[in-house]
């Protein structure tokens, strides 16, 4: 359905705040067939119709590409007069998951086909009185905002009583709107907890499993009284690890006297684990989530060793937890779109889903990014001044995998200009036949969470790493393989060879058989030594003798979960009968720990919680890659 000219973006008032809730409402007659609702929100919106929950869920985009949703709302509509209610979280504070525009919401609603409401100066607005305004409590700085509400202040809204009410602001925004590609989310039933620990005011859930979904609760209080929940992946400590550095994982509810319902329909949560505090004792009937789930079909797979089955099955689970509006790295501590985790997901999404409009969005969504140096932002939207360069390198490789599983030509061709751009950006960057580090305060040089390549103190002078080489000389092999499939011209196709020559004789210590890391150091590890592998600069026997070290454990600087697939993907390439029973070995040591510790979905690292300084995620989508290794042949 197309946008009528009638409608107008609106705010409740021509100010720019932060951490805003902003109420909307509005009535129309409805006596046809089929209800349809428009809607476009910064940042976040919640639709109510005759005071029952609808839907919610604004995609997150760029403000110069602006996404819209049109949504069948039938049945929740009744003949006559009906009553909505739009509520609109406006965050404006910029994160790694958030890319700030104008605070407002544009909606329209139909009745059939005919224009029934919309947003204009008569739609009359308020400031929410039940969310605390202002609140700005970061959980992360990923995250972003978590929230306050006040259930004693929830007022019943009537024709004949709008408390606080006022006429609309229109803004003087032209915003083309462009709309969902992919599904919305669905919002499941309340999922079962159980509590596990009680103290003096204080009850501890569990949920049994890794969850992801809409906080929902049901308590009995003999007073007014503020609730702080907390929610986490473990309880190593006794409890929910609930402060961690800067991150705070918590939120807060007013209860009144009596029984209060609550759920929240904005802030999706991360969690297996729910823990609440209370000023004084109180009845929980339920404390837990309503699960949030991105509809897909799963693709049935038999294993006949119960171990590869269990690995398949929680890496498919861990897929789906780390997918929504886009894919996340994972969804307690980020939910962030990243090329490089991303690419991991799509790869085994196609074995496990065989889904191609969802990771094509993301592809897409990613391209529109416009930063001024022409990197791609360390996440998709992000509104944060900073890049990993190298994972601008893994979205050449995301690209030609879709094209290959797909055979969807169409957003190769769609996001062919902004690969070029990107390539000329690290084309421009090399000197003496090699690409140096980005220097710039806002570039991270970063490749993995291992020792010597996730950054140096000494980012800011120039340096020549061998991994961010051969991942570009990576790009330009896939950059070539594009351009032959949609029948484009490849301005590069001179560049690859010399480059590998020069990593080769750059990088490569005959004393020892390895690729240095970086020049000027000798250090050495099977992230590094997979790539020069993979890229081409080692090829033949000296190839096959990389292969051995690599399976030999002989190399100081162990491959990480998140960019495995590149050391048994170097294996493959070598020989994959001689090592295909290696890779599989290597995924059951690897992953037969975190099972038998309990997991319910695959971890960030091998560490586990420990890691980052007892910041690690216990759901994280890169650790899927075995989904690809069983199913590929």
């Amino acid at each position: 359905m197309q946008w009528s000219k009638s409608s107008k973006w609106i705010w409740i008032d021509d100010t720019q705040k932060e951490d805003i809730y902003a109420d909307f409402y509005g009535s129309f007659d409805f006596d046809g067939k089929k209800a349809a609702f428009l809607i476009s929100a910064d940042s976040n919106y919640c639709v109510y119709i005759n005071g029952k929950y609808a839907f919610s869920g604004q995609y997150p985009d760029f403000p110069h590409h602006k996404v819209y949703d049109e949504v069948d709302v039938t049945e929740f509509c009744r003949k006559g007069e009906n009553s909505i209610l739009v509520t609109v979280w406006y965050y404006g504070v910029p994160n790694m998951s958030y890319y700030p525009g104008d605070a407002g919401v544009r909606f329209e609603v139909y009745s059939d086909e005919e224009l029934k409401l919309f947003s204009s100066e008569n739609i009359l607005s308020r400031k929410n009185p039940a969310f605390l305004s202002g609140f700005k409590q970061n959980i992360t700085s990923q995250l972003g905002f978590s929230f306050s509400y006040d259930t004693t202040k929830e007022e019943l809204l009537t024709k004949e009583d709008l408390c606080g009410f006022k006429k609309s602001t229109e803004l003087s925004l032209d915003i083309k709107l462009n709309s969902r590609a992919i599904k919305k989310c669905v919002v499941g039933e309340r999922t079962d907890s159980t509590l596990i620990k009680k103290d003096t005011n204080y009850y501890l859930f569990d949920i049994g499993k890794e969850e992801v979904g809409y906080l929902t609760l049901k308590v009995k209080s003999d007073k007014k009284q503020k609730l702080i929940i907390a929610y986490g992946e473990h309880i190593v400590d006794g409890g929910v690890r609930r402060i961690i550095d800067e991150r705070d994982f918590s939120v807060y509810v007013t209860v009144g006297e009596g029984v209060t319902e609550y759920t929240n329909y904005f802030r999706r949560l991360g969690l297996r684990y729910l823990e609440i505090w209370s000023e004084s004792e109180i009845e929980i009937e339920y404390a837990s989530v309503l699960p949030v789930t991105y509809p897909l079909k799963k693709i049935d797979k038999i294993f006949e060793k119960p171990l590869h089955q269990k690995i398949y099955d929680i890496c498919v689970r861990t897929l789906e937890l780390c997918l929504h509006d886009h894919y996340e790295d994972c969804p307690w501590r980020e939910q962030a779109l990243y090329a490089m985790d991303s690419r991991n997901q799509m790869l085994c999404g196609y074995y496990a889903f065989e889904e191609f409009d969802f990771p094509r969005d993301n592809l897409l969504l990613m391209s529109k990014d416009d930063r001024d140096d022409g990197l791609l932002s360390i996440c998709t939207p992000s509104g944060n001044d900073l890049t990993i360069p190298s994972f601008s390198l893994h979205y050449f490789i995301e690209v030609y995998e879709y094209l290959v599983y797909s055979k969807d030509l169409s957003l190769a061709k769609e996001v062919f200009e902004k690969l070029k751009s990107v390539m000329n950006v690290f084309l421009n960057q090399m000197e003496n036949g090699l690409v140096k580090n980005f220097k710039n305060m806002n570039n991270w040089n970063f490749y993995e969470w291992t020792e010597n390549l996730c950054g140096y103190d000494d980012d800011k002078t120039d340096r020549f790493d061998c991994a961010l080489n051969c991942l570009l000389s990576i790009a330009l092999e896939k950059f070539r393989n594009i351009c032959e499939l949609i029948g484009e011209k490849d301005d590069y196709v001179s560049i690859r060879d010399e480059l590998n020559k020069n990593i080769r004789e750059k990088f490569y210590n005959p004393k020892t058989g390895l690729y240095i890391d970086t020049l000027g150091r000798e250090t050495y590890s099977e992230l590094t030594n997979s790539l020069a592998v993979l890229c081409g600069a080692s090829s033949g026997g000296e190839a096959e003798e990389i292969c051995e070290k690599l399976t030999s454990s002989s190399l100081p600087v162990p491959i990480s979960l998140s960019m495995i697939c590149f050391k048994y993907d170097a294996l493959i390439m070598v020989d994959e009968d001689r090592y295909k029973d290696y890779i599989i070995k290597n995924i059951e040591e690897k992953y037969e720990p975190m099972i038998q510790s309990g997991a319910t979905s695959f971890w960030e690292t091998e560490m586990g919680e420990k890691d980052f300084d007892n910041a690690g995620s216990l759901c994280h989508g890169w650790s899927a890659m075995p989904v690809y290794y069983f199913c590929r042949n």
